[in-house]
């Protein structure tokens, strides 16, 4: 039997940590994965607290697209269009209240700020229940195992415990996340009546292939160097799925089925996490290879 050929088929970048993003037709992978993936974040006004949609689910019926000649520091300005179709730069004086009005709930947009500006990325406020918030966030049924932290590189799990992002970045984790169209097709043979939409997982970059393969294709990458284009990077570990995934966003409906048959039938993992390895262009069509 031959072997699936794989390749680049979408590449996308979130101007805004849990905003709906943007699909480029190209990009150059650096060390800090696509340029200005998630350049801009809410914070959470009552905790101080850098947040994504895991807290307020409201910020997936967002989307935001960058400002080309504009200038926020580290990052462009953005505008993002609000769930009522209104939009607001986030250079307007009223862009906080805009977006706490849109979201019933008081928050604030930063830019990226640097990283030994600690108190920024640091969580306040931590629950006395962390296991609770934990099951919550992970929208784990009584019973259901909490994901499995283990993989994670010890020095990242360390920052993790401490600041909402690692330091100087909006990132979850990993300055990339790669998600294969294979896994997509097995995750709907587990939920037939599910609408699997890409959105519902926000990866980087989505890998196609010739053969119509059905299963958890890059769960076999981990540990393993992938080419893409230009670029080489490392596939470190699977990515743990939270609440996200089952969230309402525009017309996709919210679906706990997703989540039980993660949890049920793939560790309550999609997709690898990766660090970039060898710096270079990236673009839709491109070739994918393992080493």
């Amino acid at each position: 039997m031959t072997s699936p050929q794989f390749t680049v088929k979408e590449i996308w970048r979130y101007p805004v940590k849990s905003m709906q993003g943007e699909r480029l037709s190209e990009t150059v992978l650096t060390a800090g994965g696509i340029p200005l993936d998630r350049g801009w974040a809410v914070r959470d006004e009552a905790t101080q607290t850098i947040v994504g949609a895991k807290k307020i689910a409201g910020l997936l019926n967002c989307s935001a697209r960058y400002i080309e000649g504009s200038n926020a520091g580290a990052v462009p300005h953005v505008e993002i269009t609000l769930p009522d179709g209104n939009a607001v730069r986030s250079d307007d004086d009223k862009v906080h209240t805009a977006l706490s009005d849109a979201l019933d709930q008081s928050v604030t947009l930063w830019p990226l700020q640097p990283a030994n500006n600690k108190e920024h990325y640091r969580t306040k406020n931590a629950p006395e229940d962390m296991e609770a918030e934990m099951r919550a966030i992970f929208a784990l049924e009584p019973g259901e195992p909490l994901p499995d932290f283990s993989a994670f590189p010890p020095d990242i799990l360390g920052e993790l415990m401490e600041f909402a992002t690692p330091l100087g970045t909006y990132f979850d984790a990993f300055p990339l996340d790669i998600l294969t169209e294979a896994s997509l097709r097995h995750l709907q043979t587990l939920t037939p009546d599910s609408i699997l939409d890409i959105r519902r997982f926000r990866p980087n970059i989505v890998v196609g292939d010739n053969a119509d393969t059905i299963g958890l294709e890059e769960t076999s990458w981990v540990g393993r160097s992938v080419t893409l284009g230009k670029a080489t990077v490392d596939a470190v570990m699977e990515c743990p799925r939270c609440i996200m995934t089952t969230r309402a966003q525009g017309e996709l409906p919210r679906d706990a089925a997703i989540m039980r048959a993660m949890v049920a039938h793939t560790a309550q993992n999609l997709s690898v996490y990766c660090n970039i390895a060898k710096a270079g262009r990236v673009t839709e069509g491109d070739s994918v290879a393992l080493a």
